[in-house]
């Protein structure tokens, strides 16, 4: 069996156990002292099935190719925001998209170039929205087509960039199409889907088996992330275009971009082969032709076990940085061999990636503040570690006051909490939010941090200052790399302009030599220093670095 499929995130013990329960295959129960009742036999198609309407199937002709955003605009640094979590605009407790476009002016203050929305389209689970039932929908607890339409226009106004999560891999078990497909073997939208007429054996995928029963035809479903969200057989040419279409759809709106779900295993080739196949670049490559058709577009996909060659022209062209993020975290620490690897890092790796500390997902880690223990030093070392890298920086919302998880949650639900805009509920909704607040929201919020200089809010609206200001940072080259102890230090060149970026992750001062500079300049303090260092006839400097310090230059003639 040959087919394309994708992947998202693990499932948690609990995730599985509500998966199991749903489509019935957990294991037994409470004995009820009644004799045991023959299973049904199977169905047998009679007909084609249903024909239900399918909304968001049709053909879509591209349409107006112009961007209003500038140039090279995606190389500033995103938010990424789960709107139900963000700012309720009407006391229900659960964010909107009215609650986002009032917020707006905080993140063009905080320097942010661009907005991944986490899923607003219409989805059946109506929380992580992942189980998508109208990808031409929004979901109807965010707001209308009209308020999505808005919010691309006010924040185009701002000079921010908008893409959306599209879930190309499976949709919702309650989507027409599917319902349509599941109805008989013999309906014509069947084929949409991954169908075998036996179960196949030997497989088992994040703990669980991945093939479902259909309570209304025979034969098995595909569904690697539960019996909830069937996956799209993307090797047959009317499920890809079915994505293509959808995707014209938002790209003719205005969306600037997307964020692909789970393309690490958009296709099976068996039990034993069903994750990176060498299928799923050659649908991403089309994916990618498709939206950079369209001027000044972006898109990045999740890739976790293989993000680097997602990141290759001949796939997504950019792909999260799964594989540094820890080490950021770790240098942060002031672990030698995670600062010695945040320092290579781009000397092979495509500048394309995108770097991230943490984001809605258990298995890329709990939030900053929880993995760095609230240590504030070395948070805003973490900071600077990634957003004064190449590639395209991602912050969690939230993650720039320190939130942490939420109180007494755990799993994804820790991390997709209210955002903490006061002390309290109260900044996020005048009605009951829909989750816990955020465990330390009484001292970490944005209220208490905006406008102060020295606050995790303060150092983050000045690391986004200098991408947004210094070309070679936002967009530059990364040149002669160097560790001496627990200093790490780089250069960044664009055009005539050169950045020289130096973070001590250790906790005694140090005296650092610095070559490869050009002899007779002087280096300029832009971050974390106050005098000029002189640069010596052989291209070297001597710089003083304080613990825990970030400092940042540009070489001036």
């Amino acid at each position: 069996m040959t087919r394309l499929t994708g992947i998202r995130f693990a499932l948690t013990a609990g995730t599985l156990a509500l998966v199991l329960a749903a489509c019935g295959c957990g294991g037994g129960g409470a004995s009820t002292g009644t004799a045991p009742v023959s299973p049904p036999a199977a169905p047998v198609d009679t007909g084609p099935g249903t024909s239900l309407a399918v909304p968001d199937l049709g053909a879509v002709a591209p349409g107006p190719k112009n961007s209003a955003l500038p140039a090279g605009w995606h190389n500033g640094a995103f938010m990424e925001i789960y709107v139900r979590g963000y700012k309720d605009s009407d006391g229900d407790g659960k964010g909107d998209l009215q609650g986002l476009i009032s917020k707006l002016d905080y993140l063009q203050d905080l320097g942010v170039k661009g907005i991944w929305l986490m899923p607003v389209t219409d989805s059946s689970d109506k929380d992580h929205g992942y189980a998508v039932k109208n990808y031409r929908g929004i979901e109807t607890d965010y707001g209308t087509l009209a308020d999505f339409e808005q919010l691309l226009a006010q924040a185009h106004t701002r000079g921010i960039g908008v893409i959306m999560d599209y879930v190309i891999n499976h949709s919702s078990s309650e989507h027409p199409l599917f319902k349509n497909a599941a109805s008989s073997a013999a309906n014509l939208q069947r084929p949409f889907y991954v169908w075998e007429a036996s179960k196949p054996a030997g497989w088992r995928i994040y703990g669980a088996d991945p093939w479902y029963t259909s309570v209304n035809t025979a034969g098995y479903y595909f569904a690697g992330f539960g019996s909830n969200m069937p996956d799209f057989n993307l090797t047959n040419t009317a499920a890809v275009a079915f994505h293509h279409d959808n995707l014209r759809f938002w790209l003719n709106k205005g969306v600037d971009g997307m964020r692909f779900d789970a393309v690490g295993n958009l296709v099976e080739n068996g039990a034993g082969v069903w994750e990176v196949q060498p299928q799923n670049h050659t649908v991403m490559r089309d994916v990618q032709q498709l939206v950079q058709g369209y001027n000044q577009r972006y898109l990045v996909c999740e890739a976790p076990a293989a993000s680097q060659a997602f990141a290759a022209p001949s796939s997504c062209g950019s792909a999260f940085a799964f594989d540094l993020k820890d080490h950021l975290i770790r240098a942060a620490r002031g672990e030698a061999a995670s600062i010695q690897a945040v320092s290579q890092y781009f000397v092979t790796a495509p500048a394309t990636m995108a770097t991230l500390l943490s984001n809605h997902d258990g298995f890329a880690g709990d939030r900053v503040w929880n993995q760095l223990g609230g240590d504030l030093a070395r948070y805003k070392l973490a900071a600077a570690s990634y957003l004064l890298l190449p590639g395209t920086p991602f912050i969690y919302y939230g993650e720039e006051v320190g939130m942490a998880n939420g109180q007494g949650l755990s799993g994804d639900w820790a991390l997709r909490t209210p955002m903490s805009w006061t002390a309290d509920k109260a900044g996020f909704s005048s009605g009951t939010p829909f989750r816990n607040l955020s465990a330390n929201v009484a001292g970490q919020n944005a209220s208490s941090q905006v406008g102060v200089t020295d606050s995790l809010h303060g150092f983050y609206k000045q690391m986004l200052g200098l991408r947004n200001s210094l070309p070679s940072i936002a967009r530059g080259s990364y040149e002669n790399p160097l560790v001496v102890g627990q200093v790490m230090g780089y250069q960044r060149r664009l055009g005539s302009e050169t950045s020289l970026v130096l973070i001590n992750y250790g906790n005694a001062a140090a005296t650092l030599p610095v070559d490869r500079l050009t002899p007779g300049a002087t280096l300029a303090p832009r971050y974390g220093a106050s005098a000029n260092v002189a640069i010596n006839a052989t291209g070297q400097a001597t710089v003083a670095m304080p613990a825990l310090s970030v400092q940042v230059y540009t070489v001036q003639p």
